[in-house]
């Protein structure tokens, strides 16, 4: 199944893409799409009210897709977590997982404007994969635990500036942090959809250029790792998001590749996670 909401921003509405190509509304079964939702077992209830033809058609064409997720409680990232990204960036692979957080407020539609911060020069993209926390994570006692904690993924655009992450201060959030700084949907694919989180193609194109194109299985550590990694040092809950990482081809690592500018256009797309595209406007 494929979970999405819809309407203006604030205002969206839970719906899900069936198998059929109709989309149904959910809102008989929830008011929105969230943490409380997903820790309930909301994805099964939808699962067996389509089986039982339980949910009312409803025409989308023309509303706002939102992000698939109503605000994150947080939003958990991971940095130089694909050794081609490290090696371009002049990093050194890492030895554990680099962690920041990014704020949940940064999370917007995968169609709405991204604005550029007031005083950037250097704003970055990156295609992530994106996973939806579905179940409480807390110590987990392996990776392969992780699994069940797993509500779906979505495509994320970890926007960044580089001069505030990297030049203005010690810590990364500054530069990941600015409004509209994270694109996702469009929709939360659910995890049985998505049999090997190891092996997905990512892209991402720069006014039609391409600049990323690489694939799940080049990442430093895995999801299953990530999430265990994570539940030992904090409590991932369901709704919370994770970011986890982006490969090759960012401006940050293309010496003489323009950074973003009022009026470009990125489009990204994950296998099986469908697409995004954002134009970018001056804050």
């Amino acid at each position: 199944m494929k979970l999405m909401r819809m309407g203006e921003f604030g205002a969206e509405t839970p719906v899900v893409l069936a198998g059929d190509g109709r989309t149904y509304s959910m809102s008989a079964l929830t008011a929105d799409i969230d943490g409380a939702f997903l820790a309930s077992g909301g994805v099964a209830e939808v699962r067996a009210a389509l089986a039982a033809d339980a949910l009312a058609p409803i025409n989308v064409v023309g509303r706002r897709v939102g992000a698939p997720v109503a605000r994150p409680g947080k939003v958990v990232c991971v940095g130089l977590n694909y050794r081609d990204h490290a090696e371009e960036t002049g990093a050194a692979v890492p030895l554990r997982p680099v962690v920041f957080m990014k704020d949940p407020a940064a999370v917007v539609g995968p169609y709405d404007t991204v604005l550029i911060p007031r005083g950037s020069a250097k704003t970055d993209w990156e295609v992530e994969l994106a996973v939806v926390i579905g179940r409480r994570a807390r110590y987990l006692a392996d990776p392969a635990e992780a699994a069940s904690c797993i509500a779906g993924y979505a495509i994320s655009n970890d926007v960044s500036e580089r001069e505030f992450q990297l030049e203005l201060s010690p810590q990364w959030d500054l530069g990941k942090s600015c409004e509209t700084f994270n694109p996702l949907g469009p929709w939360l694919v659910t995890s049985e959809e998505v049999p090997d989180s190891g092996n997905l193609g990512l892209r991402l194109a720069v006014n039609g250029l391409p600049r990323q194109d690489g694939n799940t299985k080049n990442m430093v550590f895995d999801v299953p790792y990530l999430l265990w990694y994570l539940s030992q040092y904090m409590v991932l809950n369901p709704g919370d998001v994770v970011n986890t990482g982006t490969p090759a081809g960012v401006a940050l690592g293309l010496p003489g590749t323009p950074y973003l500018r009022a009026g470009d256009t990125v489009e990204l797309s994950i296998d099986g996670l469908g697409r995004q595209q954002q134009t970018f406007a001056q804050a």
